[in-house]
């Protein structure tokens, strides 16, 4: 099965469980990657988060049990996973807006979302600059902070914790902790699939001695698809994910392997410049390690 029949086997999975609770790391199994990739692959692919998918399939159902079944807003809601009719009319009507009492009026106006499809669409005008590199295990150190949510929602705590850095002096300390042959600071995103958190690491790669606050990992061994372009904002850096996920990917030969993403920053004056994205990858079919270790 390739990863894009996964893809859909995962979307199958969520039809077949939509008024239970959904878990990601259950939805993430049956694409065969961590809960990281699959929300990651997910909201690049569609360009809505998970759970707001979920929520639009809830409420598209929801409204063909209001407008045809003989149910009470309490019940549909509970159906649909709602323990309060607030949660659920705050939620019926952020995909419909209006409230779900109103939906067997005349010319009710609602919304139907239908379950997603994913199919192999071939683009490619443009060409991706990459090559593939085996690196040894690595150590980083650095300072992270926990992210929890959805991908999409990850930009604002990201961008503060980079503000934070550079009027601290962290980023200055980084820069002088640096081995004279790294290209540059590390942007490290890390999944945590027991809490499904990750970690979101600001570092460098070094052999120094460190002392807290600053944190150190060690990155296992992995091949890389590295991917050269110059980007300045996580906007940029989102665009660059979606079309390595939906171009390259999918013709590649590779899947995404259980590791970390990493981007490579440089300073250009006295902005950012984020110059490579590394894509943790393994050959079709091999199973998964682990990724990197707490020292």
């Amino acid at each position: 099965m390739d990863w894009i029949e996964k893809m859909n086997a995962a979307i199958t999975y969520i039809e077949q469980h939509i008024t239970e609770a959904l878990h990601t790391d259950d939805i993430a199994e049956i694409a065969g990657c961590s809960s990281y990739h699959f929300q990651r692959m997910f909201a690049y692919m569609t360009g809505v988060p998970l759970s707001e998918y979920i929520r639009r399939r809830r409420m598209s159902l929801a409204v063909v049990d209001l407008k045809n079944a003989d149910m009470k807003i309490i019940d549909v809601a509970l159906k649909y996973g709602y323990n309060s009719p607030t949660a659920f009319n705050r939620a019926f009507q952020s995909v419909h807006g209006i409230a779900p009492s109103l939906v067997k009026l005349d010319g009710a106006s609602v919304k139907s979302y239908a379950p997603l499809s994913f199919q192999l669409v071939v683009k490619g005008v443009e060409s991706l600059d990459f090559r593939i590199e085996a690196k040894e295990a690595f150590r980083v150190v650095g300072t992270s902070i926990p992210l929890f949510g959805d991908f999409e929602e990850m930009n604002e705590p990201v961008e503060q914790m980079w503000q934070l850095a550079e009027e601290n002096g962290t980023i200055k300390l980084l820069e002088g902790l640096m081995e004279k042959e790294s290209e540059g600071l590390l942007e490290v995103m890390m999944p945590d699939d027991k809490t499904e958190s990750w970690h979101y690491l600001i570092s460098v790669e070094t052999n120094a001695p460190i002392e807290e606050p600053l944190e150190e990992y060690r990155i296992d061994a992995y091949t890389w698809a590295i991917f050269s372009y110059e980007g300045k904002t996580i906007e940029e850096t989102q665009v660059l994910g979606k079309r390595v996920i939906s171009e390259w990917l999918p013709t590649s030969g590779y899947e995404y392997d259980n590791g970390p993403d990493i981007s490579v920053h440089v300073k250009d004056g006295v902005e950012r410049v984020i110059l490579e994205y590394w894509l943790p990858i393994k050959k079709r079919g091999n199973s998964e390690g682990e990724y990197y270790d707490r020292f």
